[in-house]
């Protein structure tokens, strides 16, 4: 898959893309229409090909990926059919291969179809939305990705910001502390110059997957990008930057931000649920060219509560997929799977863990790790740590675990001043907002006490399979599920002669 379109092609073969063809308004109706839909899981992707006030041919896609593990699969070259944990073990072996990326001649590129620069530069040409009716005005970048360059290394990044209109040739960037483009700009600053940037409004979701998530600063996300499809990425540089975007993105903007150029931005409805920050001074974008697509889409993103938020279900697989992957690179044994729940916050809020204890304190050492790796580390205020037993996607058998297997005053811990977002609406005044903390809730159990802990009520492996082989005889319908855990009497009487034996030596 090259692009947006042909991700739209096979998405609709798949039944799972519709085209609303009536006259809808950008100003709340699109974004109403939008949650309305997605507040129900399943919901299809949302074309929009007929907008208030614009000619035809400029469409605007709104859940584009939902709460669909098909439309991800579609989007990461996967099979789609499978299940989140399979998906985001695929997710990990994607992300471990780097491609970098090609660069195509100017015409050859999708996106030059139609270059306005100068005069010609008008943002408000393109039917960006107005979300929330609250929402400071109309954002024209929220599914989108940016392409800035550390000015000290030289390493390209891509990221994803909001923007928001504020004139034909202006949009406002907000960029969170901490984020690569902000530490970009603060060091181009810093040096007296400006900062070049690329903002891609209508690309294919797989860059929007890859640029919501943090990788290594000295590595650029195109690589990445590149390793999960299996070839490189085409990239084109652009007009009046020094920058290198996607040659099949639908639009691409291209201009500064000068030094100490900023301007109110916002309130904007974001992925927790509420308006983000109060109105506040955010870099200022110059416009200074613009490449699209003939009727180019763009893609846009609704930030909610779940499951209308668009990046919670992607953010469950590629994030738990970095995470597993940051542990796995530290050394850390036994991990059996990582699970980012999407209606914690857009998929920041909460991670479970799970993992074959081995040694003492290793459930706390996990915790704390998934808390602070580079994959987990932003926002995120829930770290649960379970046994192996337990499927951390299953939200059910997790909260099963924290209620048997979690003694509260001894298995949580609390980390403060941890990295954090000035759109936590928890934290108040809102000047606190950029300092968080975590709970690390350890949902194992007890280590010393693993030989005495109340067994499990299971069943053995031959009466699930005898019950499987008869299910469509009892007249059940579909297939059983597998447990998690079955009952090894075998096992049992390893583990307790093996207890003895360490009692008879502690005894010596």
């Amino acid at each position: 898959m090259i692009d947006l379109r042909e991700w739209l092609d096979t998405v609709d073969g798949l039944g799972e893309l519709h085209r609303v063809k009536a006259e809808v308004d950008w100003n709340e109706e699109m974004a109403a229409v939008s949650y309305l839909a997605a507040s129900q899981e399943g919901a299809p992707a949302l074309l929009f090909e007929k907008v208030k006030g614009y000619p035809a041919g400029r469409r605007v896609l709104f859940n584009a990926i939902g709460t669909s593990l098909s439309r991800i699969a579609v989007a990461m070259g996967m099979a789609p059919g499978q299940t989140a944990m399979a998906m985001i073990r695929e997710a990990r072996e994607r992300l471990k291969r780097r491609i970098e990326p090609v660069e195509v001649a100017e015409g050859e590129a999708p996106v030059n179809q139609n270059i306005l620069e100068g005069d010609r530069v008008d943002v408000t040409a393109f039917p960006a939305p107005k979300m929330w009716p609250l929402d400071g005005g109309r954002y024209i970048g929220t599914a989108d990705v940016i392409i800035t360059r550390n000015p000290d290394t030289g390493v390209l990044n891509m990221g994803t910001y909001r923007q928001m209109i504020q004139d034909s040739q202006h949009v406002g960037l907000y960029l969170s502390p901490g984020k690569d483009a902000k530490l970009h700009l603060q060091r181009a600053w810093q040096q007296g110059k400006p900062l070049e940037v690329a903002a891609c409004w209508g690309i294919d979701p797989l860059l929007l997957i890859i640029g919501s998530q943090g990788f290594p600063k000295n590595l650029c996300e195109y690589e990445f990008a590149g390793g999960v499809k299996g070839e490189p990425l085409a990239v084109v540089k652009g007009r009046v930057t020094d920058l290198l975007f996607p040659a099949h993105a639908e639009v691409v903007a291209e201009g500064i931000i000068r030094p100490e150029s900023v301007r109110s931005e916002g309130p904007f409805g974001e992925f927790t649920g509420y308006y983000g920050r109060p109105e506040a001074e955010t870099p200022l974008m110059e416009v200074q060219a613009i490449h699209h697509r003939n009727d180019p889409i763009l893609t846009s993103a609704l930030m909610a509560d779940y499951p209308a938020c668009e990046q919670s279900l992607f953010f469950s697989i590629i994030r738990s997929a970095r995470i597993w992957d940051d542990l796995d690179r530290m050394g850390i044994p036994g991990i059996q799977g990582v699970y980012v729940h999407p209606a914690a916050a857009g998929g920041f809020g909460m991670v479970t863990v799970s993992i074959e204890q081995r040694f003492a304190g290793h459930a706390q050492q996990v915790a704390a790790l998934a808390a602070q790796c580079p994959g987990g580390a932003y926002y995120t205020k829930w770290i649960v740590v379970v046994d192996e037993d337990v499927d951390p996607s299953d939200t059910d058998q997790v909260i099963w675990a924290m209620a048997t297997r979690c003694n509260p005053i001894d298995d949580i811990d609390i980390l403060r001043n941890t990295w954090s977002t000035w759109l936590d609406p928890t934290q108040n005044p809102p000047e606190d907002r950029p300092y968080g903390s975590k709970a690390l809730i350890n949902a194992c159990k007890e280590h010393k006490y693993q030989q005495i802990f109340s067994r499990r009520t299971t069943i053995t492996r031959g009466m699930y399979q005898r019950a499987r082989e008869r299910w469509q005889e009892l007249g059940l319908a579909g297939e059983p599920p597998e447990p998690r855990a079955f009952e090894d009497f075998q096992n049992l009487q390893n583990m307790q002669s093996v207890s003895r034996r360490l009692e008879e030596f502690s005894g010596m």
